[in-house]
């Protein structure tokens, strides 16, 4: 497959995994966005297409909600000028990481995105849960290991129609509680489950009375940081969140220093939830547009 070259904007599709998870490798990223896996499952969403300029790999998307916006540029060439050709087709660059912001973005407006700021934590830490900082995560788990049997293992393809009726429980909630961020999930993991191995994604479910009641799904996004994109569990077992946050990692992601598990949304819930476990960092990113 030929790298569309701009002009060109290529809609993505499975046949250009190549081509970007190349680029990637050879620009590792620290924002959960830019991953294959993360542009894929959400092309239903976000629309992506994408093109190269001067060198570097230029992702456009044109989600419904809101305004189009290009991801930062992945390379190292004329970085400044492809920022330019940027802004002429979009009218800003998006989840612009901090470092990528204050290295090339001078000579631009930068308004910082706080509901999209990712939170990384230290894996170590998120299996291990010591301290009394986490009492409150080993309460919750104990309580659920005293009450159910329960197995964990890697998610496979047997197991997508269990996740599949969890989803629907899952969203019929957030429905029920006017969550208009969860409405867009359903293709989004639906793509993920149907596409896990050829886009390098990893799962694992939790299962008690046999059925699905929690299932995670990530893979990496550098050469020592895991990106944890989606997670879903029963909103009716006390300690099961903490239970499939501890277990994926535990048995998934053990040889990665960081866990990236992506942004809150300005959800006022999900960013409380997200601060309880202590992040080692936040990566900042940012809205990038042409100075007035």
């Amino acid at each position: 497959m030929k790298a569309p070259r701009f002009p060109e904007l290529k809609p993505l599709g499975l046949e250009d995994r190549e081509i970007v998870t190349a680029a990637l490798r050879r620009h590792p990223a620290e924002i959960c966005e830019l991953t294959f896996a993360n542009l894929f499952i959400w092309r239903e969403v976000e629309s992506p297409k994408f093109t190269f300029i001067n060198g570097n790999l230029c992702v456009l998307c044109t989600p419904p909600a809101e305004p189009a916006y290009f991801l930062q540029p992945v390379g190292e060439e004329k970085i400044s000028e492809t920022l330019g050709v940027c802004l002429t087709i979009a009218p800003r660059l998006s989840r612009v990481s901090g470092a990528f912001a204050r290295q090339h973005c001078g000579s631009f407006r930068c308004e910082p995105d706080r509901s999209n700021f990712d939170y990384v934590y230290e894996a170590a830490e998120l299996i291990s849960l010591q301290g009394k900082k986490y009492d409150g995560k080993r309460n919750h788990i104990r309580r659920f290991e005293k009450a159910h049997a329960f197995a964990y293992r890697r998610l496979t393809a047997a197991d997508c129609a269990g996740c599949q009726e969890l989803l629907d429980e899952w969203l019929a909630v957030k429905a029920a509680n006017s969550n208009s961020v969860a409405g867009s999930w359903k293709p989004v993991i639906q793509e993920a489950c149907a596409h896990l191995d050829r886009i390098n994604l990893t799962g694992g479910v939790i299962e008690t009375g046999g059925r699905v009641v929690a299932f995670s799904i990530g893979g990496r996004l550098n050469p020592d940081t895991a990106v944890i994109h989606i997670e879903i569990v029963h909103p009716g077992y006390d300690g099961l969140s903490q239970l499939i946050n501890r277990e994926f990692i535990r048995h998934e992601w053990a040889d990665c220093r960081f866990i990236n598990r992506e942004q809150d949304c300005g959800i006022p819930g999900l960013r409380r939830a997200k601060m309880s476990y202590c992040p080692h960092h936040l990566v900042e990113k940012y809205n990038v547009m042409k100075t007035p």
